[in-house]
């Protein structure tokens, strides 16, 4: 018995001392792939804007000049349009990327606002603009929540459809008369909310920057270069600014006391990035949307996590671009449109990787490129939608509300 009991204890130190010989290789092995990844170059190396290696990769490319379906852009920012030239060459650009109708979202109210209006309308292009009134959130007092919500009063009667693009300075630069900063969540603002709502036209807001602004300039922070070349997009100061989740949080605190009023969130929220974040908060506030303005880079790295999303959350997401590059437009397409992998985004310094197409099913994508738009955005032009979805599906009545909430 005592031989068999011997036997059986050698058998069990062998796979004992088989794993332990495989635990103490682990640091070894890790050390040697560190060595592998992190060794210099023998001759001196390029910096960080000089090395733009060109792919040898062969795949089927597919460029998409022109959308499939026409566009409401909602984060239109073309030059003034009180000038007949301006208005000339930006529909012409409109006319090759089948762009619909454009928001006019640079900000403008009063004189600024109607002249605008006036214009295409004597050029007969009514139907390729709508425009946005902007509020002034500067020196914010007491009594200011009035005085914003009458002006607000006056530039819907004059024919704006919406409130924005109300910038980032919201929140990180603007400042009350008393010297402290403008939160987003200050209570003098609600009646402008509250107008807005009872008003029927939604809020396009502009909250902050991305999250990696907000973090220390170093080698791990994926902006690095464009934090570089623009200094003032670094916020992470906090003797001057709040985080990054303080000011997400002051901004839903506001949505949530006013669920009547519907609310557009430029940038997808900077949640492009995490986009389960910003599902959750969708399914906690019906009454919001989000556009996709200079956030192609993030989709476009995740192609099927993003499609997937897309799909979800179909009636909740705008098609926006931002600033009015005409050249630009057409990588939006290309991503939202196509299966194409491994192809160049527009400005690199926003992202060193490359994009991959989402190819998003077309009930997506007339949902993305307009009617989602059409539907919460008042007195929207049925001109350029026509035969493409029945009038039936465009919303020149009341905009959605909390009520709605997604399919």
């Amino acid at each position: 018995m005592m031989a068999n009991m011997m036997r059986g204890s050698r058998r069990g130190v062998a796979p004992l001392a088989a794993v332990a010989a495989v635990l103490l290789s682990v640091p070894a092995d890790a050390d040697a792939q560190n060595r592998r990844r992190n060794r210099e170059p023998t001759v001196p190396p390029p910096s960080i804007t000089e090395y733009k290696p060109r792919s040898t990769l062969k795949v089927p490319e597919h460029p998409v000049p022109r959308a499939k379906y026409p566009v409401v852009d909602v984060h239109g920012h073309p030059p003034l349009l009180n000038d007949t030239a301006n208005v000339r060459r930006v529909v012409e650009a409109m006319d090759r990327l089948n762009i619909g109708v454009m928001v006019q979202a640079r900000g403008s109210q009063g004189e600024r606002l109607t002249s605008q209006i006036e214009t295409v309308r004597s050029m007969g292009l009514g139907h390729r603009f709508v425009f946005f009134t902007t509020l002034n959130l500067r020196e914010v007092g007491p009594g200011s929540g009035a005085e914003i919500a009458a002006q607000l009063e006056r530039d819907v009667a004059a024919g704006a459809v919406g409130i924005g693009e109300i910038s980032k300075g919201f929140g990180l630069f603007y400042t009350k008369t008393d010297g402290t900063r403008l939160a987003l969540d200050d209570p003098e603002l609600d009646m402008v909310w509250k107008t807005a709502g009872r008003l029927g036209v939604p809020v396009f807001i502009h909250t902050g920057d991305p999250a990696e602004f907000f973090q220390p300039h170093d080698y791990n922070n994926e902006r690095w270069l464009e934090m570089a070349i623009f200094p003032n997009r670094q916020l992470n100061d906090r003797s001057r600014f709040p985080t990054f989740d303080e000011l997400m949080a002051e901004r839903d605190r506001m949505i949530a006391r006013h669920p009547e009023t519907t609310w557009i969130l430029a940038h997808m929220s900077w949640y492009a990035n995490d986009l389960a974040r910003l599902g959750a908060l969708f399914d906690r506030f019906p009454n919001v949307y989000a556009e996709v303005g200079a956030i192609l880079y993030d989709l476009g790295r995740q192609p099927r996590t993003a499609r997937k999303f897309f799909e979800r959350y179909a009636d909740r997401i705008l098609f926006g671009k931002d600033s009015f590059q005409p050249d630009e437009y057409p990588y939006y397409w290309r991503v939202f449109e196509t299966e194409d992998e491994y192809f160049d985004y527009y400005r690199d310094y926003h992202a060193f990787w490359k994009l991959y197409g989402m190819r998003l099913p077309d009930e997506v994508l007339r949902k993305v490129y307009f009617e989602n738009a059409r539907r919460i955005i008042p007195n929207m032009p049925r001109a350029p939608f026509r035969g493409v979805t029945g009038d039936a599906q465009a919303g020149n009545g009341p905009h959605p509300t909390a009520s709605m909430a997604r399919k």
